[in-house]
């Protein structure tokens, strides 16, 4: 019976340290996941998503029909499609009205007009946050959202354009490594010309 006592007083000890683990490891998360900027990271993240919804409708269901009514395009802009290998009950009178049916009847087709929606939707998307951001930046007197990058002159990586130094290879950006290495070559040739 000695035995069974000792497993027993074995299994409370891993009982109170599996319960310290469970609570280290609940309190870390709760530590990691109620910090300011992973909140702000989610609200931000919820809220864009639900912008891009509002953006996306705004240039599919708005934009996109307007665009429809070219003289040139004659139906919706995402049912323009090119029918690259015939399906087995093509009609050639007719063709495929839509692009399901020619999916449907097996045809190899490429929608060239939902490529084309995306893209006019991912520049409207782009350009009214772009929006969003420089009236924030007119408003709040802020610069850090829009930054203008230039290229460094000596390792021609982009860098802020109101940079001093670059970040990459820390050199000045006001000319003052070419007056430096100016410098150094008339005092040598200063030297040369001494002796």
């Amino acid at each position: 019976m000695r035995g069974l006592d000792e497993s027993g007083e074995t299994f409370v000890l891993l009982g109170y340290n599996a319960g310290d683990r469970i609570r280290h490891v609940w309190q870390g998360f709760v530590d990691f996941a109620m910090r300011e900027n992973v909140l702000e990271v989610a609200i931000g993240l919820m809220i864009g998503q639900a912008f891009t919804k509002v953006v996306t409708s705004f240039v599919s269901d708005v934009v996109l029909p307007i665009i429809s009514l070219l003289p040139f395009i004659h139906r919706n802009l995402d049912e323009k499609f090119a029918v690259l290998k015939k399906g087995p009950h093509f009609d050639p009178d007719r063709g495929y009205n839509t692009l399901d049916q020619a999916r449907s009847d097996g045809a190899l087709v490429m929608a060239y007009g939902a490529f084309l929606n995306n893209v006019i939707g991912f520049m409207g998307v782009g350009l009214v946050l772009y929006g969003m951001a420089h009236f924030y930046v007119l408003i709040s007197h802020d610069g850090s959202m829009i930054k203008r990058m230039v290229k460094c002159k000596y390792c021609k990586k982009w860098i802020n354009r109101k940079a001093d130094r670059c970040v990459n290879c820390s050199s000045w950006q006001d000319g003052r490594e070419e007056l430096q290495e100016s410098n150094a070559n008339t005092v040598g040739d200063d030297q040369l010309s001494s002796t």
